[in-house]
């Protein structure tokens, strides 16, 4: 596999090795030794689907006192996938980094605790799967408004967004208190 670091060194775009012939392609998603050696040193103790339809955006959605690292992959679609740093000490607080993840390219991203993480839907539909590190924990969900124009990302221009109620009343970062960020 091939790692790349993004603009915030700790989000890690992946590369799996896809080896294909006429009946189609075989590819390992993960190998927890190749995976350790390469800066991933998660114990992933979930594993979630979710499938969407175009236009669909999630997020930006994390745990502050369950916090989840997530190794992200698409197997049906493609995906715009966003990582905003939400680690006040980091000097990439505020900043973010996206890219594609499709079935057809097979990349994967690793994200580490203290982000928010979101993706909208680029296909006509979408299967999206991550891997955490820890448990899913209902009362213990944020997140930050997905079109913050502090935070600008450059969501695909020729998609409109189907954002959830509880994704569109999600607060700006400015507004979100300290006690609600990550050190």
């Amino acid at each position: 596999m091939e790692v790349s670091e993004l603009e915030i060194p700790d989000v890690k775009l992946i590369r799996p090795k896809r080896f294909c012939d006429a009946r189609g392609y075989f590819e390992q998603t993960w190998q927890q030794q190749e995976y350790t050696a390469a800066g991933i040193d998660a114990a992933f103790v979930q594993d979630n689907y979710s499938r969407s339809e175009k236009g669909v955006l999630r997020g930006l959605h994390y745990q502050l006192r369950q916090p989840q690292a997530k190794l992200v992959s698409v197997v049906e679609g493609a995906v715009y996938d966003v990582a905003v740093d939400l680690r006040r000490s980091s000097p990439h607080f505020g900043k973010w980094v996206g890219c594609e993840l499709s079935a057809q390219n097979g990349y994967q991203l690793f994200t580490p605790r203290g982000f928010a993480h979101g993706f909208m839907v680029l296909s006509e539909r979408a299967v999206f799967c991550y891997k955490c590190d820890n448990f899913y924990a209902p009362g213990d969900e944020y997140a930050v408004l997905w079109n913050d124009p502090n935070l600008a990302i450059t969501w695909a221009k020729d998609v409109t967004p189907i954002v959830s109620d509880k994704d569109a009343s999600a607060p700006l970062l400015s507004n979100v208190g300290v006690a609600q960020l990550f050190e």
